[in-house]
């Protein structure tokens, strides 16, 4: 077992370079089992979820090469249309390659997924537009079996914009027979990314962003190469952990459009974020920020509840008193636990959380419950008084590549210690 070790109280200084984004990448990966040829994808980034989700190509018998930053995979030989429980458990985005699978083999059998204990995160809406494409599915010892032989074209009415369900769907009407729609998709930036890789293949999808997407059938899809967008929410960690220390950062390969939710929370606060080229250049004052009246997290383009965690961090230090109110997951204020270890003052009610802004924060021996919340963590350890050990942490690794380095980089006092 490792911690990561912060000593807090520094201010940031520096550049960062936000890679592409994991919740981009991952779709995009299964998205790669429906072409016939080689895939290659630029700016690889090694978070744990990606190289999981490697792993289930290789089972599914692709042939993968890593080259600087590029994996190359080679899709031509794909045999087996089943992902087996040991790797499904691995990540939850190996829901994901459902669609892909029925689209390539018309038939897929696929364990239950894991990933973040976060709340419920039911895959009805998955199985429901898959149903609409007329695909058999069955529900037998932990597996999702799905007989795809009759495929054809469907509308599909999504009763909440569900990513991954939107995902799921797009990629099985790639290669069916006919014209697909889904409406009330959901419109998060990744899903157009999807999109963009899909069609660059070959695909015929528009819409994605919007209310209503639209997939004409294609008998194939050819070899290509693409770079996945940044990540937003990593963007957004940044942000939020420069104005929780103070100081100036310049993070290059971000793209502030995607975040207007978040940077219009900020608005009135003692923090400047603007864009200039690829770069987003954030400068933070000594003065102790305003609370935020209300913020509640919601599909893309409202706010998004990856960042909920590190804006409860940061609104902990806050003047005044400000309320957060998660709409998606039941149970992600699990980490308030830990940020109370470190002397924050959150009441959670329901699913919301009610925040007294402290004047000081204090290092603690605390644990990631989950991705976000981990990073929630680091962010309140950044501003603590006196050195904080975060457990857990693979966790977090999950989602953020090189950020102890790049913290150190920014002038963090941190290191990974043995236990």
């Amino acid at each position: 077992m490792e911690k990561l070790h912060i000593k807090g109280g520094n201010k940031l200084y520096g550049t960062v370079k936000i890679g592409c984004a994991k919740n981009a990448y991952l779709p995009i990966l299964a998205g790669a089992i429906l072409c016939s040829g080689k895939v290659k994808l630029n700016n690889y980034p090694s978070y744990k979820d990606i190289i999981n989700m490697t792993y289930i190509l290789e089972n599914l018998g692709a042939k993968k090469k890593l080259i600087d930053d590029c994996i190359e995979l080679d899709m031509s030989d794909l045999k087996n249309y089943e992902i087996p429980s040991n790797l499904a458990m691995l990540t939850r985005s190996s829901i994901f390659s459902l669609g892909a699978i029925l689209g390539r083999f018309k038939k897929a059998r696929v364990a239950y997924p894991g990933g973040c204990d976060i709340g419920t995160r039911p895959i009805d809406l998955h199985l429901k537009g898959l149903r609409a494409l007329n695909v058999k599915v069955s529900d037998k010892r932990g597996y999702i079996n799905c007989d795809g032989s009759n495929m054809k074209g469907g509308t599909i009415h999504l009763d909440f914009p569900s990513v991954g369900a939107t995902e799921n769907i797009m990629m099985a009407g790639v290669l069916t027979k006919g014209v697909t729609k889904i409406i009330n998709g959901a419109k998060e930036p990744e899903v157009v990314d999807l999109q963009n890789f899909l069609n660059k293949a070959g695909a015929k999808i528009k819409g994605a962003g919007t209310n209503v997407i639209t997939i004409h059938g294609v008998d194939a899809l050819k070899s290509v190469e693409y770079t996945p967008i940044s990540d937003r929410i990593i963007t957004g960690t940044y942000i939020l952990a420069c104005m929780i220390c103070g100081g100036e950062i310049i993070l290059e390969n971000a793209n502030l459009s995607h975040l207007e939710a978040l940077t219009s929370k900020l608005h009135d606060n003692t923090c400047k974020i603007w864009q200039k080229n690829d770069k987003v250049i954030v400068s933070s004052s000594e003065n102790v920020h305003k609370a935020i009246t209300k913020i509640e997290t919601m599909p893309y383009p409202g706010f998004p509840t990856d960042l909920q965690p590190q804006t409860v961090a940061m609104l902990s230090i806050c003047k005044g008193t400000s309320v957060v109110i998660e709409n998606l997951f039941e149970t992600r204020f699990k980490y308030t636990n830990e940020l109370i270890k470190m002397g924050a003052d959150i009441i959670i009610k329901d699913r919301s959380a009610i925040i007294k802004g402290v004047e000081k924060l204090y290092g603690a021996d605390v644990y990631a419950t989950d991705l976000r919340g981990g990073a929630g963590l680091i962010l309140a350890a950044l501003r603590a008084d006196g050195d904080t050990t975060i457990g857990n942490i693979y966790q977090i690794e999950r989602g953020y590549e090189n950020l102890e380095q790049n913290l150190a980089n920014l002038g963090v006092d941190i290191k990974r210690i043995s236990v």
